[in-house]
């Protein structure tokens, strides 16, 4: 059955693992909607909010909705702006950084059953 619903009216919780600070995860589409592959998520970190630096065996895509952030990874940092997309192979090493004054929206794909990264259950 086809759904539609708004992304910001899904809660929003907290990401509760350690490096993470001002996170919070909306679990827009994922089994509980009959989702058999992948799981949207949209990541929300405050004004000097971050992810957790870390990795794991799964690749992952980003879409930047709103806001300007960082992505801390082995290498050269990459700035993020609103339109920008990522395909962050599995083993990447990579933490989301807000660096701007207003909230940092990000789209994050995975595959079911990955629920190991940030925001996981």
């Amino acid at each position: 059955m086809i759904q539609k619903f708004r992304w910001r009216d899904v809660k929003a919780e907290p990401v509760e693992m350690e490096g993470a600070s001002g996170a919070k995860i909306r679990w827009l589409i994922d089994e509980r909607r009959g989702a058999r592959t992948f799981a949207m998520r949209v990541f929300e970190l405050a004004e000097g909010g971050r992810t957790p630096l870390h990795s794991h065996d799964y690749e992952h895509e980003v879409f930047v909705l709103q806001g300007r952030g960082r992505l801390v990874t082995g290498g050269e940092p990459l700035v993020l702006e609103p339109g920008d997309v990522l395909f962050i192979p599995g083993g990447e090493e990579h933490q989301f950084v807000n660096e701007g004054a207003e909230p940092f929206f990000f789209i994050c794909l995975i595959p079911l059953g990955a629920r190991a990264g940030p925001g996981g259950r």
